[in-house]
């Protein structure tokens, strides 16, 4: 009779665990979150303004509105449009709950797409085919930082639909050469401690249009405009200023730590590609990497197995159609594939060579 354990490895005692993600933070942020301690100006002051500027830059927009989450961005980006009651919004089926929920939320009818399982991205031919006389937008996702195409987006759907972005996971990410976060009318971040800038909780909304920006302005701060009127109620949706201290410095450095994040999944996929179905972009785009996701048939058994042994694996994301608030849709083969064949690696700035072999190690015995 074989042993409890055969079949897999047991970690040794000193083993350290093997992060899932490690925010790229020191002295420089300590500084900063310290310089506005001393200041007193917590909130709605100056860094807000600066982190602001650095965020449009950076996603190639003229506004840039900092927020209190990536979901904060996304429902303010669905307000601001003024999409409501009687309307549908186009959502992938696999994604993170937030990008339909804040659908729901704001009264409109999410409609779920089926997703390529091997992009993990919009089936940009179901979109054409789910559009309706009702259809306000199309709320498409970068997912894990690799760049949706665009062009066969807009190719989709008529020029009266509103393309949103969430790019929660795409700051970085270039589509042939442009930023993402500056394709849509609007784009949405996020800034949570598995993105490639943190600030702890926090996010952005980016847009060319300075009256969609003014609205979404209003919108955070409890509908209040300029004169200190309130024409359409909202809540308060602001980031403090010592968070936004926080990803200043990041956002100052963004393009080292992408080559960070490269770097790593670029090692993943030397030591994995063959082996497990590895992510990668289209020719001419530059993927985000905010998470390094590959496919494999035994998902589950690789995920119980690894986290056992001290490595910090998650599934990929939701098929959202498997969730009590979306099952009366579907059914949608290609999220089903993804969502049960999905395994997020650890990627982050300080893994070693020899937590790279681990991990590596780890889902080889599974493939």
């Amino acid at each position: 009779m074989g042993s409890p354990t055969q079949g897999r490895v047991v970690p040794r005692e000193d083993a350290q665990p093997v992060r899932l993600a490690f925010p790229d933070v020191g002295a420089e942020e300590l500084a900063a979150v310290a310089a506005v301690l001393e200041s007193g100006a917590l909130t709605m002051g100056p860094k807000v303004t600066e982190l602001e500027q650095l965020v449009a830059a950076a996603c190639g927009v003229e506004h840039a509105v900092a927020v209190s989450n990536g979901t904060a961005a996304l429902h303010l980006a669905v307000l601001a449009l003024g999409i409501g009651p009687g309307d549908e919004v186009i959502v992938p089926a696999y994604t993170f709950p937030a990008t339909a929920n804040v659908v729901r939320l704001a009264g409109a009818m999410p409609v779920l797409v089926d997703v390529d399982p091997a992009t993990f991205n919009l089936d940009v031919e179901r979109v054409y085919e789910a559009v309706t006389p009702r259809t306000k937008a199309v709320l498409a996702v970068h997912l894990f930082g690799r760049p949706l195409d665009w062009t066969a987006l807009q190719s989709a759907v008529s020029p009266e639909i509103h393309l949103l972005e969430d790019a929660a996971g795409a700051l970085g990410a270039r589509w042939q050469g442009m930023p993402c976060g500056g394709l849509g009318v609007l784009g949405c971040l996020s800034f949570h401690p598995r993105k490639i800038v943190t600030t702890g909780e926090g996010g952005a909304v980016t847009t060319g249009d300075a009256d969609l920006a003014a609205a979404v302005r209003r919108l955070r701060h409890h509908g209040l405009d300029p004169d200190a009127d309130i024409a359409t109620p909202s809540t308060n949706y602001r980031l403090a200023d010592i968070l936004c201290a926080l990803g200043i410095p990041q956002l100052q450095r963004l393009d080292e730590l992408l080559a960070a994040r490269t770097r790593i999944a670029e090692a993943y996929t030397e030591r994995l590609q063959g082996v497990v179905e590895t992510p990668s972009a289209d020719e001419g785009d530059t993927h985000g990497w905010q998470a390094y996701v590959v496919r494999l048939d035994r998902r589950d058994d690789a995920l119980a197995a690894l986290r056992a042994e001290g490595i910090e694996v998650q599934i990929g994301t939701y098929a959202l159609h498997c969730l009590s608030a979306y099952a009366d849709q579907g059914p949608f083969p290609g999220a089903d594939a993804a969502y049960e064949r999905a395994l997020a690696l650890p990627l982050h700035s300080r893994l070693t060579e020899s937590e790279l072999d681990r991990v590596a190690d780890g889902v080889r015995r599974f493939a």
